[in-house]
């Protein structure tokens, strides 16, 4: 049975980036409805699937290490997030966005977003 918790997660790069997490949104699925509505259709607007799925973002938030140059001029990468009962997402992503925050008296951190660019690869945990 899957974990609810999510305490154990971790992001890995293929260029060897490393992020010690704090929360993580994975990417979500969307893909826009055509209006297939014609000049005959009286009661509704019709509607079908794009065949295209876009999946967004990872976005999330890490330790803030200022030794430590992000991938944000980068190439897109393999990006593989590991959940916590060892089944992963991995997916061909490039950062978009790097937000450091050093704070008075608490913990460093930095924002960050991963496009993800084509699809995402579903592993179950072995």
């Amino acid at each position: 049975m899957p974990t609810e918790i999510g305490t154990g997660t971790s992001i890995s790069f293929s260029s060897g980036f490393l992020a010690k997490l704090i929360d993580v949104s994975p990417p979500n699925a969307a893909r826009e409805p055509i209006n297939i509505s014609h000049m005959g259709t009286t009661v509704a607007h019709i509607f079908e699937p794009a065949k295209l799925v876009d999946w967004g973002e990872l976005s999330g938030s890490m330790a803030f290490d200022p030794g430590t140059k992000p991938p944000v001029n980068s190439v897109a990468e393999t990006v593989t997030i590991t959940f916590p009962d060892g089944e992963t997402w991995a997916f061909e992503g490039f950062m978009t966005g790097y937000e450091p925050s050093t704070p008075l008296e608490d913990r460093m951190t930095a924002d960050f977003t991963i496009k993800v660019t084509g699809d995402v690869t579903v592993t179950d945990a072995s």
